[in-house]
C-alpha cells in the first residue's frame, strides 16, 4: 500500500491465489459428501450395522458435552452482558443457522462481523477480535478434537490414554497449541488429530473411524466456535466501554448511505 503502484502486481497475485484458494474449497466442499457416504459404507461393510449403535453414542455424548458447553459461556455471557444477552443470541441466530448447515465458520464471518455491529459494537473491535478468535478461540474444535482422540483411543485400547486423567489432561493441553491457527472449513479438526495422536501412540489410521461421522459433529462445534466468538467480541466491547445500548448501522449501511 505505501509503495503505491509498484506493489499493486503483488496485491493483484495474491488476489488471484486467495480466488484459486477458494475455488479449491469450494471443489472439496462439494465433493466431501461423496467421500463420507463412502468411508460411512466401508466402515459398515467392515464392522457390521451394529457399529451404528456406537457412532450414536459418540454423537449423543458429544453434543451433550457442547449442551453444558453452552451452558457454562450462556451463564458467563449474561454475567458480561446481563438483559442484552437475548438480544445478542437474536441477531447471531442466523449466522449460527448458517455456521450449522455449511459446518464452515468462515463462510458466516461476513455476515457476524455485520450483526454484532449492529448488535452495538464498534467496528474496530469487532474487526480485531472476531478475526482472532477464529484462530485463537475454538471451543467447540478443541471439545470435538479431544473426543475425536479419546474414541481412537479407546477403540485400539490404548489404556494408558483412556485410564490415565493426567495424560487425558496433558492431550487437551497439547491441542490448545497444535489447534491455533487451524482453517474454518469443514473437517479442519481431523488434520490436527491426526498429526497430535501419533504424539500419545495412539494410531494415526484410527482416523478413519471418525471421518464417517465427523459431518455431523461438525456441524455442531462450528456453531459453538460461533457463539463462543460473538460472546467474546461483546464481552470485550463491554469491558472497552464501547458497546452502544441502541442498534447502529453497520460500516456497509454507513457506506451505502454515503
Amino acid at each position: 500500500t505505501h509503495i503505491g503502484k509498484k506493489g499493486e502486481p503483488v496485491i493483484k497475485a495474491l488476489d488471484a491465489v486467495a480466488h484459486v484458494m477458494l475455488k479449491m474449497v469450494g471443489y472439496v466442499m462439494k465433493i466431501a459428501p461423496l467421500g463420507v457416504f463412502g468411508a460411512m459404507c466401508a466402515v459398515i461393510a467392515s464392522k457390521g450395522l451394529g457399529i451404528l449403535k456406537t457412532y450414536a453414542f459418540y454423537i449423543g455424548s458429544f453434543y451433550a458435552g457442547l449442551f453444558i458447553l453452552w451452558l457454562i459461556l450462556l451463564m458467563v455471557g449474561y454475567i458480561i452482558l446481563k438483559n442484552r444477552l437475548p438480544v445478542l443470541l437474536k441477531r447471531i441466530s442466523n449466522p449460527m443457522a448458517i455456521a450449522f448447515s455449511t459446518a464452515s465458520s468462515e463462510a458466516v464471518l461476513p455476515k457476524l462481523i455485520e450483526e454484532m455491529e449492529r448488535f452495538g459494537c464498534k467496528d474496530k473491535i469487532v474487526s480485531f477480535v472476531l478475526p482472532l478468535g477464529y484462530s485463537f478461540n475454538l471451543d467447540g474444535s478443541m471439545m470435538y478434537m479431544t473426543f475425536a482422540s479419546m474414541f481412537i483411543a479407546q477403540a485400539y485400547n490404548v489404556t494408558y490414554v483412556t485410564q490415565d486423567v493426567g495424560m487425558q489432561i496433558t492431550m487437551l493441553l497439547v491441542f490448545m497449541l497444535t489447534s491455533k491457527g487451524i482453517a474454518g472449513v469443514p473437517r479442519a479438526s481431523l488434520v490436527v488429530v491426526l498429526a497430535t495422536c501419533g504424539m500419545f501412540k495412539i494410531p494415526p489410521e484410527g482416523i478413519g473411524l471418525i471421518l464417517a461421522i465427523d459431518v455431523f459433529c461438525d456441524m455442531g462445534r462450528t456453531m459453538t466456535n460461533v457463539l463462543g466468538n460473538a460472546l467474546a467480541t461483546a464481552a470485550v466491547s463491554k469491558w472497552e466501554g464501547a458497546l452502544e445500548h441502541a442498534p447502529h448501522h453497520t460500516t456497509a449501511e454507513h457506506s451505502i448511505e454515503h
